[in-house]
């Protein structure tokens, strides 16, 4: 866009978009939804200067073109069900939300591949996968809230990274629109494609601050022919650290979660929450052990050999074994029911952070002891993926609104530690500006500098998501 067409205000940019999207595709003032206002994170509401809605990468380039223009910051907004304030907008920003974006355009059986648009709702995509064969491994407990280009930009990892990896792993191509509005189109089929440098990884937890993702090229797998899950009771979590290793060894590439309950959760979801619980309750810890196989009867009969092996080994306690799919979905309903901890615990503070699997307990135990004594009135419970090297916790002080919990304070002593341990503060919801202060407690000042090299390159003004993340 020359001079001579620059808008000369925000008025004069909005004005083009309503002339060019459509009066639908901008909204302002009263007619802006509350939920496009914050995602799920503590942070308190910000209405921004207008709602964008573009249908395709054209349309969000138009917006991107015409902020830039009037000098507007811009934040990409999905399913706002992120933690850490990464699609929360500011107070004279304009949000682009791909809410309209929204739909599978094609899955190519050969390729084990899925084309879909950024605005599509995680548990569409797995419907679609599972209507036609297939399985979309990616599974979160927001799936019907989420945005799978939300997942994309925050590296989404949830229940089976131990079997398929993070959402880096299971994307192979995108659309992009940059910065400056050009529309980079990449939507790769190919797993193997070497030829230079593999630019979606830039995208790919970026936390929309490279560029906004408008397509993706999913990985796609067979769907399993049988589903085995066992929940576990263990004495020690030197017996975790063992069933885990066992599991790998015994029961291999049908791994597809191992899910680990401290006693203070289990307790919040059998005793606060009455999820009914196939195995009493009085153990160290609980586990949930799920494999995806190709043979129910030769995948059940390995997973009962390996159960047994472990019984006999002492590592197990006690185990109940689903027998049908419905009792699977029993199983993960436990694990689940921290969706609901908002209804048992109040409001409270989650936290998301990784750490090397040998030492999570000494974490938790630490951290549980620390919060108590440092934060007067605070408790915490403990849980997580472990075999991927992520535990989560929430941590609160009862009565307490969620604008009065001592947040710094408690930030403070749990990102202290993980700094102490050599973790990571954010293991799958990424940094967003809740984070932001911690993140030299997992990245070294290189590694920083860097970041600001890149971001630096692709936006120079500082206007797409400016101050999440990094700062200039």
């Amino acid at each position: 866009m020359d001079a001579m067409n620059r808008p000369r205000c925000a008025e004069d940019a909005l004005k083009d978009l309503t002339a060019g999207l459509g009066a639908n595709a901008v909204l302002v003032g009263a007619d802006i939804p509350a939920r496009n206002c914050n995602d799920w994170s503590t942070q308190l509401p910000q209405r921004p200067l207008a709602v964008v809605r573009p249908v395709d990468a054209t349309e969000v380039s138009q917006a991107v073109r015409a902020c830039r223009a009037a000098g507007l910051p811009f934040v990409p907004q999905g399913g706002m069900t992120g933690l850490c304030g990464g699609a929360t907008p500011q107070a004279g920003w304009v949000a682009i939300s791909l809410e309209r974006m929204v739909g599978v355009e094609e899955i190519d059986p050969a390729s084990a591949t899925m084309t879909v648009k950024a605005g599509t709702p995680l548990e569409a995509i797995q419907a679609a996968a599972d209507a036609a064969g297939f399985l979309f491994p990616l599974d979160l407990g927001s799936r019907g809230s989420c945005a799978i280009g939300g997942n994309l930009s925050t590296n989404a990892g949830g229940n089976r990274v131990i079997r398929y990896g993070m959402m880096r792993d299971l994307v192979l191509g995108l659309e992009v629109v940059l910065p400056d509005g050009t529309i980079l189109t990449s939507l790769n089929k190919l797993l193997k494609n070497n030829a230079g440098y593999d630019l979606k990884h830039l995208f790919i937890g970026s936390e929309g601050t490279l560029g906004i993702v408008t397509r993706i090229v999913l990985r796609l797998f067979p769907r399993p022919r049988s589903t085995m899950a066992a929940l576990c009771a263990l004495t020690r979590y030197e017996d975790v650290v063992a069933l885990l290793a066992g599991a790998r060894n015994g029961l291999g590439p049908i791994l597809s979660a191992f899910e680990v309950m401290w006693p203070d959760y289990w307790e919040v979801v059998t005793q606060r929450l009455r999820v009914r619980a196939p195995i009493g309750p009085d153990h160290g810890f609980y586990v949930l052990v799920e494999t995806h196989g190709a043979d129910e009867e030769s995948d059940g009969a390995r997973f009962q050999a390996w159960l047994e092996e472990m019984l006999e080994q002492g590592v197990l306690a006690d185990a109940a074994v689903a027998q049908s799919g419905v009792q699977v979905a029993q199983f993960w309903g436990v694990r689940d029911a921290c969706a609901e901890f908002g209804q048992a615990l109040g409001p409270h503070v989650s936290y998301d952070i990784g750490l090397v699997v040998a030492r999570m307990d000494e974490f938790a135990m630490r951290c549980k002891a620390a919060l108590a004594a440092g934060v007067p009135g605070c408790d915490s419970v403990y849980y997580g993926h472990i075999g991927d090297g992520n535990l989560h916790l929430v941590a609160w002080v009862p009565g307490l609104a969620i604008e009065r919990q001592p947040k710094e304070a408690m930030d403070a002593i749990i990102y202290g530690l993980v700094r102490e341990m050599g973790g990571s503060v954010s293991a799958e919801h990424g940094i967003g500006t809740m984070k932001k202060k911690w993140l030299d407690h997992a990245r070294s000042e290189p590694e920083i500098a860097l970041m600001r090299v890149l971001k630096a390159a692709l936006d120079p003004d500082h206007l797409l998501n400016p101050g999440k993340v990094i700062s200039p």
